[in-house]
C-alpha cells in the first residue's frame, strides 16, 4: 500500500475490516461483527487499550480480504461497548479517533493486525475562513431541500443542523445522518483538505436531492394514474346501472343531438347537411346493438373523421425549397427546376390549381423520395397511394355503405390519416394498375386529377362531396405507355433518367454510406469505405438504372464489417477493391468491350440502354463472295437498315478511299456487333457502321482511342441523337479521348457531366467526311504517331 503524508508510524494493532459503512474521527456508531477472524482482533483490543484500526472493505462480497481489497485510509476507533446476541452476532460501538493510512496488513497470532500512520487533521485555513462558511451555508439550503423530500426525516435533526454555526460539527452530523454510498463517504474520509470536503458533501447533496424529486414525481404520476383509473372504473359502473335502469332511449336521443350539432359545422350545403341528419335520426330509433345502427353509426363516425376545416399552414418559401431538395438528392437539376417553378406560381397566386406533376423513370431513381422532399419543403401532410395491382374501382372511390365490410377508398382514408384537407398525397406506380370486371381505376383517378371537377369529389361510402381541389397530388410511373390517354392528358410528365456513374458515385458517399452505416449498427470509425471501391461496387457489381442494387451492395459491405467487429477480429474494418472479391464473390459485370488498338474494320460505337450508356464496338469482315451484306447480333429493322445506307455510302466514296469500286460484287460484308444475345436497334450506330466499313475496304486503321455516335443520311450528313449524357459517361468510363457527336448536339453539351467535359474532348460533326476524318489513322502514319494527330474542330467543353 502507499503511505499517505503522516506524522509518526505508530505500532501493530489490531484491524477489523467493516463492510459497507465508513467511520470518521469524532462520530460514534455501532457496527455488527460475524467474521471469527475479525472476532479474535476485537477480543484482543478489549484485552489491550480497547484501540483498533477500522478499514472499509473495497468489495462488500468478499468473506476474507486481502491487502489489496481494503481501502488505504481507516480510523483509529476507540471500542466503547461489546454486545453478544443470542445468533452469534457481536455488536460493537465505536467512536473514530484518528485518520491513519494503513501501510501494511497482515494475519499474525491468529488475527488481523495493521501498521498505521496517523494523518493530519483536514488543512483549515483562516484566509478561508469565508469560504467555507458559504459552503456551509449552500449546504444548509440543498440539506432543506433533501429533509423535506425524505419522509423519514427527524424534525429536530434538520433544526439542529440549520442551527449549527461551527463547520466542522455541521460536517460530522450532516455525514453520520445522511443515508449515502460507502465509497462517496470514503473518498471524503480521505481529503485531506476541508473545503475539498465540503464541497464534496454539498454535490453529494445535491445528486441525492435530484433522485429524490425524480423518485416523488415518478410516484406521483403512477399514483394519478391509479386514481384516474379507479375513478373511470366508478363512473362506467354508474353509467351502466343508470342504463339498465333507463334503458337506451335517453343515451339514443343524446347520441343523436351530438352528431347533430357536428352536422352543422360541416362546410356543406343544406341539402347534404339534411341527408345526413337524416341519417342520425334513423340511427335515434334503432337499438344500439342493431347491425344496422352499427353500419349508420361507422358511417358518420367516417365522415366526422374526414379533416373538412383543418389545413396546414403552407408559405413558399423557395429559398428552403431548395435547400431541401438538394439535400435529398443529388443531381436532377432539371427536375429541381420545374418543382420550383411550380413552387414559384402558388407563390404568386396560391389558388391555382391543376399542376398534377408526373415523375416517369426506371426504378430506384428517386421518384417516390422526391415527392417525400416536396412535401416537407411546402409544409404539407404527406400520403403516400400505392396502386400497384390495383384493379377495383371501388379502392379509389369506395364501397357502398350497404355492402357488408364497406369502407371508403384510397383517397378518403388517405384524407383521414393526413389530418388536413390540403396533404401531398402520392399516386405511386400509377402505370401498374389494371382493369377487369369491375371497372377501371384509371378511369376514378379522371374526376380526382381533374381541377374542373375534384371540387366535389363524392366517394362512394362519403356519399357527399369532399373539396380536393387543394391536395396537391404527384404521380410516379416506370412507363407512360400503359397509362390510358385521358389520365396521361391531365399530369404533367416529368421524365427521369437513368443516373450517370459519377452521380451514383456522389449519392452513395453522401447519402447511401451513411445511411447503411447507421443502419447497421456502425460509425465511420468502424467501418471506411473509400471512394476507389464506391466504383468499383458501381462499375463490376451493379448495372441499374437507381442506386437500389448499390445500396444493396453497400448494406452488404456494412454487415461484413459488423460481423467481423463482433468476432473481435478487428476494431476497424477499410475495404479495398482488392478485398472486395473476398467479401462480395467474383464481379457479376465485367467492363464494357472495347478496341483499345488501332485495328482495321472495328470502331468503338456508344450506345444508350435503360441502365445507363455502354460502349458497343461494332466489326466489319471483307470476305470474297457476290455482295452478300449479313448483320449479326440481335440487330433490330431501323439498324438493319442503316447498314444498308452506310454501304451506299461507301460505294459512293470508294475512290477517295482507294477502295476497289467493284467492291460490292465481289466481296461479302459482314457486320456485327458483340453481345450477340443482347437485342439492339436505333440509327445512331450510322456513323460507326459507315467507319468500319471504310476502314476494312480500305485497310485503314480506326483510332483506339475514338468513339462515336450519330445517325446518317444517304447524302452523308449526320444527324443529331438521343442519351448524350449517358453516351459520354460510357466513353469517359472506358478511357476514351474523343467522342465525335453530331454538329445538331452540341447544345446537349451542357447536360453533361463536369468531369466528363474535363477529360474528353467532343469532335462536333456535320458530315461523314470529317467523321473518316478524324477516325481514319493514314496508312503512310504509324502507329506511334497516331497520338500527334490533328482533331480537326475539336470543342473543349
Amino acid at each position: 500500500m502507499n503511505n499517505q503524508e503522516g506524522t509518526n508510524l505508530i505500532c501493530r494493532m489490531p484491524l477489523i475490516a467493516v463492510r459497507g459503512i465508513v467511520v470518521f474521527p469524532g462520530v460514534t456508531m455501532h457496527f455488527d461483527l460475524a467474521r471469527e477472524s475479525f472476532t479474535r482482533a476485537l477480543k484482543v483490543a478489549m484485552q489491550k487499550d480497547r484501540n483498533v484500526i477500522l478499514v472499509t472493505q473495497r468489495d462488500t462480497l468478499i468473506e476474507s480480504p486481502k491487502e489489496k481489497d481494503l481501502y488505504e485510509v481507516g480510523v483509529i476507533a476507540e471500542v466503547r461497548q461489546v454486545l453478544h446476541t443470542p445468533d452469534g452476532v457481536t455488536r460493537v460501538l465505536v467512536e473514530g479517533k484518528k485518520r491513519v493510512a494503513l501501510t501494511s496488513y497482515r494475519m499474525e497470532d491468529e488475527y488481523p493486525q495493521g501498521d498505521c500512520c496517523i494523518l493530519d487533521e483536514p488543512v483549515r485555513l483562516d484566509a478561508r475562513k469565508n469560504e467555507e462558511t458559504a459552503i456551509c451555508r449552500c449546504i444548509k439550503d440543498v440539506f432543506e431541500q433533501y429533509a423535506r423530500l425524505l419522509p423519514r426525516m427527524p424534525r429536530e435533526l434538520l433544526a439542529s443542523i440549520l442551527c449549527e454555526q461551527d463547520e466542522q460539527k455541521l460536517f460530522e452530523h450532516i455525514v453520520f445522518n445522511i443515508a449515502i454510498d460507502y465509497t462517496d463517504k470514503q473518498a471524503i474520509l480521505e481529503e485531506n483538505d476541508f473545503i475539498e470536503r465540503l464541497n464534496m458533501l454539498y454535490q453529494i447533496l445535491v445528486n441525492e436531492t435530484d433522485i429524490l424529486q425524480l423518485e416523488q414525481k415518478i410516484q406521483e404520476q403512477t399514483q394519478s394514474n391509479i386514481d384516474q383509473s379507479q375513478r373511470e372504473y366508478y363512473l362506467r359502473e354508474q353509467m351502466h346501472l343508470i342504463e339498465e335502469q333507463l334503458g337506451d332511449v335517453e343515451d339514443s336521443m343524446q347520441e343523436m343531438e351530438n352528431y347533430t350539432i357536428l352536422i352543422q359545422k360541416l362546410p356543406l350545403d343544406d341539402a347534404n347537411k339534411r341527408k345526413l341528419e337524416k341519417e342520425a335520426e334513423r340511427l335515434s330509433r334503432l337499438p344500439s346493438s342493431s347491425q344496422e345502427a352499427f353500419v349508420i353509426r361507422s358511417y358518420l363516425d367516417t365522415v366526422f373523421d374526414l379533416p373538412w376545416n383543418q389545413s396546414s399552414h403552407t408559405k413558399v418559401n423557395l429559398k428552403r425549397a431548395q435547400s431541401v431538395l438538394e439535400k435529398d438528392h443529388y443531381g436532377l437539376q432539371k427536375v429541381k427546376e420545374r418543382i420550383l417553378e411550380s413552387f414559384a406560381v402558388r407563390a404568386l397566386l396560391p389558388e391555382a390549381t391543376g399542376q398534377i406533376l408526373c415523375f416517369v423513370g426506371p426504378p430506384g431513381v428517386g421518384k417516390t423520395s422526391i415527392a417525400k422532399s416536396i412535401a416537407r419543403a411546402l409544409g404539407r401532410q404527406y400520403e403516400r397511394i400505392s396502386l400497384g395491382g390495383v384493379r377495383d374501382e371501388s379502392d379509389i372511390r369506395g364501397h357502398r355503405k350497404t355492402y357488408i365490410g364497406a369502407m371508403p377508398g384510397r383517397i378518403m382514408d388517405a384524407l383521414t390519416r393526413a389530418g388536413t384537407n390540403n396533404p401531398l398525397i402520392l399516386l405511386d406506380e400509377v402505370d401498374k394498375m389494371s382493369n377487369d370486371f369491375r371497372g377501371d381505376p384509371s378511369a376514378a383517378l379522371l374526376e380526382v386529377l381533374d381541377s374542373e371537377q375534384n371540387h366535389a369529389f363524392r366517394d362512394h361510402y362519403v356519399e357527399v362531396p369532399f373539396d380536393l381541389s387543394n391536395v396537391m397530388f404527384v404521380a410516379t410511373a416506370n412507363s407512360l405507355d400503359s397509362i390510358p390517354a385521358p389520365l396521361r392528358d391531365r399530369m404533367e410528365i416529368i421524365e427521369l433518367g437513368s443516373y450517370t456513374r459519377e452521380e451514383k458515385f456522389h449519392i452513395a458517399r453522401e447519402h447511401l454510406v451513411k445511411k447503411q452505416l447507421a443502419k447497421n449498427g456502425l460509425k465511420g470509425t468502424q467501418c471506411r469505405i473509400p471512394d476507389d471501391v464506391i466504383y468499383a461496387l458501381i462499375d463490376g457489381y451493379t448495372r441499374e438504372a437507381g442506386v437500389r442494387e448499390l445500396e444493396r451492395m453497400i448494406g452488404t459491405l456494412c454487415r461484413k464489417a459488423a460481423k467481423k467487429i463482433v468476432e473481435r477480429t478487428c476494431k476497424k474494418v477499410t475495404f479495398s477493391t482488392d478485398t472486395l472479391t473476398e467479401f462480395l464473390g467474383i464481379q457479376r459485370f465485367l467492363p464494357d468491350a472495347q478496341s483499345k488498338e488501332n485495328v482495321v474494320g472495328v470502331v468503338n460505337g456508344l450506345a444508350w440502354t435503360s441502365v445507363g450508356g455502354v460502349l458497343m464496338p461494332i466489326e466489319v469482315l471483307v470476305l470474297p463472295g457476290k455482295g452478300a451484306v449479313e448483320c449479326t447480333g440481335s440487330l433490330g429493322d431501323v439498324m438493319r437498315e442503316s447498314a444498308k445506307l452506310a454501304v451506299s455510302y461507301t460505294r459512293s466514296v470508294a475512290k477517295k478511299y482507294h477502295i476497289p469500286e467493284d467492291f460490292y460484287q465481289k466481296n461479302d460484308l459482314h457486320i456485327h456487333a458483340p453481345e450477340g444475345a443482347v437485342p439492339k436497334d436505333g440509327p445512331s450506330a450510322g456513323v460507326t457502321m459507315v467507319t468500319a466499313l471504310v476502314s476494312a475496304l480500305s485497310g485503314c486503321p480506326v483510332r483506339g482511342d475514338v468513339a462515336m455516335t450519330g445517325e446518317i443520311t444517304l447524302h452523308g450528313k449526320v444527324l443529331p441523337i438521343g442519351g448524350l449524357r449517358e453516351k459520354s459517361m460510357a466513353a469517359y468510363k472506358a478511357g476514351i479521348k474523343t467522342v465525335i457527336i453530331p454538329d445538331g448536339n452540341l447544345p446537349d453539351l451542357e447536360e453533361i457531366d463536369d468531369i466528363v467535359c474535363e477529360n474528353v474532348q467532343f469532335v462536333p460533326v456535320k458530315t461523314l467526311e470529317k467523321v473518316l476524318e478524324t477516325a481514319l489513322v493514314p496508312m503512310d502514319v504509324t502507329i506511334s504517331n497516331v497520338a500527334t494527330l490533328p482533331s480537326p474542330e475539336i470543342c473543349h467543353v
